[in-house]
């Protein structure tokens, strides 16, 4: 597909959203051949789309380039980003530093943008031992990182191609180097508008003192859950003004049942809730009152009810397609199974009439990395035990029969989704478009292997007769 039209193609998919039956997804929906699926050159000047002032999400966000992003920080800064990191580990504060992004023969810089550290059981001081920076003497960690061009000028020149943020992340337990960028990819190609823009790109630090950047290989560079996510889907979701949550396990399961006002909490930069307010454009006591009042229906309808309201509050067609790539990927440290990692949108500030979308999240431990169930043959009509709302539409024998289509669909070769050729083909692609970047100064994942994070409790590759892939179709298969 030409990546200029993609937001216009999600546009014309949103409105084709009626039902997840085989008529739905045809091969013309398909990316075309080398476009983004890892057989373009990655610094093809002629392959991104001109330059220009305008805001281009498709330029940014190319899965068929491998732009490289140099942040130059200055010494006091760097040295004051650990200090946060020794005072508390899960320090939002931000340090200023200057941007390149370099794609192909295009270059953008911004000069004193923010830059802070992300992530939560993943995160890493971003060199090892105490103490403050010393000139080419250090011992560099992968971390992950959120960037913010116009944290402290708000001016045209404090953005790349539009773009406000980005988030850098490293490639934690991966040593496949593909798993969140193929669901991301996999999320689009299904249909599911709601998915953020990934892509890779390469990432280097310079220091100041530093005798030549620190080379931090390869990372995926995603696109923020913010007011700007929202204002770029503002045809899909029909208002961009609503109340964004981010719901997380960080004061205990977020699975939408319990209404304890200690599990609420708006984004400060300081405080970790599990139902995080982060965009909004009423009050934070009427966006948390117009969500308590969703759990408390959620919860207490009876069937009858329930089967008439959720239609009226809620995208179930885009829901089950959304949790059916969830399910197909091996998603396990979720919403449904472990009250994690999503958002939810509600596209009005009305405490009662609204549509709310969840938004996926955080999709590294997939394809097979599990320390829970065997994500490959785990039953995908029982998920979990803390999905009220998915257990519920289940329930409900139509909603069960999408469900269950949208899953065969993926792993069905005539889509050209998740069936093994078509995965692998991708797959392979992408690892050979970033091999030759992968090596780094951390001396850590210098190598693409096809395995699993070391922790899992299942060992079985991607690819392969005994991989994900396979065993997973076979399960869907089975349903």
């Amino acid at each position: 597909m030409n990546k200029t039209l993609k937001l216009i193609h999600l546009t014309v998919l949103a409105f084709l959203f009626t039902a997840c039956s085989v008529d739905l997804w045809t091969p013309d929906d398909m990316k075309e051949p080398g476009k983004g699926d890892g057989t373009e050159n990655p610094d093809n000047p002629d392959n991104p789309s001109t330059p220009s002032s305008n805001e281009d999400p498709a330029y940014v966000w190319d899965m068929s380039a491998v732009p490289q992003i140099t942040l130059t920080v200055p010494l006091d800064q760097w040295n004051a980003l650990l200090d946060y990191y020794d005072k508390d580990n899960k320090t939002k504060e931000y340090v200023k530093c200057d941007v390149q992004f370099q794609k192909g023969e295009d270059l953008f810089t911004v000069k004193e943008a923010g830059m802070r550290m992300r992530g939560n059981t993943s995160r890493r001081r971003p060199e090892n031992g105490n103490g403050h920076h010393v000139a080419n003497n250090t011992d560099w960690n992968h971390f992950h990182i959120g960037l913010n061009f116009r944290k402290y000028y708000k001016d045209k020149e404090h953005k790349i191609k539009g773009i406000n943020k980005m988030n850098l992340k490293w490639f934690n337990n991966d040593p496949s180097y593909v798993r969140e960028p193929f669901c991301f990819d996999l999320f689009e190609r299904a249909g599911v508008w709601t998915a953020a823009y990934e892509s890779y790109c390469r990432l280097s630090i310079q220091v100041e003192g530093d005798a030549k950047p620190a080379y931090y290989g390869v990372y995926t560079m995603i696109e923020p859950y913010d007011n700007k996510y929202l204002e770029r889907r503002v045809d899909m979701f029909g208002d961009a003004t609503g109340n964004l949550w981010k719901c997380t396990w960080a004061q205990g399961p977020a699975e939408l049942k319990a209404t304890d006002d200690w599990l609420f909490g708006q984004d400060d930069n300081v405080h970790e809730y599990t139902y995080e307010l982060k965009e909004t454009g009423a009050d934070f006591a009427t966006a948390k009152a117009q969500f308590v009042d969703f759990i408390k229906k959620l919860s207490g309808k009876g069937d009858e009810s329930f089967k008439k309201w959720i239609p009226t509050v809620c995208d179930v067609e885009l829901l089950l397609r959304t949790y059916a790539v969830n399910v197909a990927v091996g998603m396990w440290d979720d919403y449904w199974n472990n009250g994690n990692n999503y958002y939810l949108y509600f596209n009005s500030q009305d405490l009662t009439d609204y549509k709310v979308f969840m938004i996926p999240y955080d999709y590294d431990n997939t394809l097979g990395t599990s320390n829970c169930y065997d994500p490959a043959t785990h039953n995908p009509l029982d998920w979990g035990d803390r999905g009220t709302l998915i257990e519920r539409l289940l329930k409900i024998p139509e909603y069960k029969k999408i469900y269950v289509d949208c899953l065969k669909e993926l792993v069905d070769p005539s889509y050209g989704l998740m069936d093994y050729n078509s995965a692998s083909s991708r797959i392979q692609n992408w690892q050979k478009m970033i091999g030759p970047y992968v090596s780094n100064d951390t001396g850590q994942d210098n190598v693409v292997k096809d395995e699993q994070a070391g922790w899992s409790s299942y060992k079985y590759p991607i690819m392969g007769e005994g991989g994900y892939l396979k065993r997973k179709a076979q399960t869907i298969n089975s349903l």
